[in-house]
């Protein structure tokens, strides 16, 4: 007879979920409208968890060095790209252009959870022309 050994389970984190401190080696920044966590970034990229509180936007901004990609984790993004607006539920994704005006709300009921990657030759959080922000940042 064959006897069956038990193998233990590793533990799984969702990107939806907050990581614990603790397990993260990454520092999550607050922001009025919610955090980012820097996941990863190498020579011309960046990878962040963006999360917004609900009813909360990021200003309406743009970057002279990088472009972005958005893949919404969970929650609802109301996507401001140029002159295009649209909806974004969760398993869906946007691309924003290097020099576009654009801006991320959340307009549902839950926290608004995606990826952000970014491509550039710099990626530097100083890289940020704001045309209108709620919380007159400048």
């Amino acid at each position: 007879m064959v006897q069956l050994k038990e193998i233990p389970q590793t533990p799984t984190l969702s990107l939806a979920a907050p990581v614990p401190q603790e397990l993260s080696p990454h520092a999550t920044t607050q922001r009025p409208w919610g955090a980012f966590t820097v996941l990863e970034e190498g020579s011309g990229y960046k990878i962040k968890r963006i999360e917004v509180k609900p009813g909360h936007r990021l200003s309406l901004q743009m970057h002279y060095h990088r472009s972005e990609h958005w893949i919404v984790v969970s929650g609802t993004a109301k996507v401001t790209c140029g002159e295009n607006i649209s909806i974004l539920s969760s398993n869906q994704s946007t691309y924003v252009p290097q020099c576009t005006a654009h801006r991320l709300e959340n307009p549902g009921s839950i926290n608004l959870v995606i990826i952000e990657i970014q491509n550039g030759e710099y990626l530097g959080e100083d890289d940020i022309i704001r045309f209108q922000d709620d919380y007159k940042r400048k």
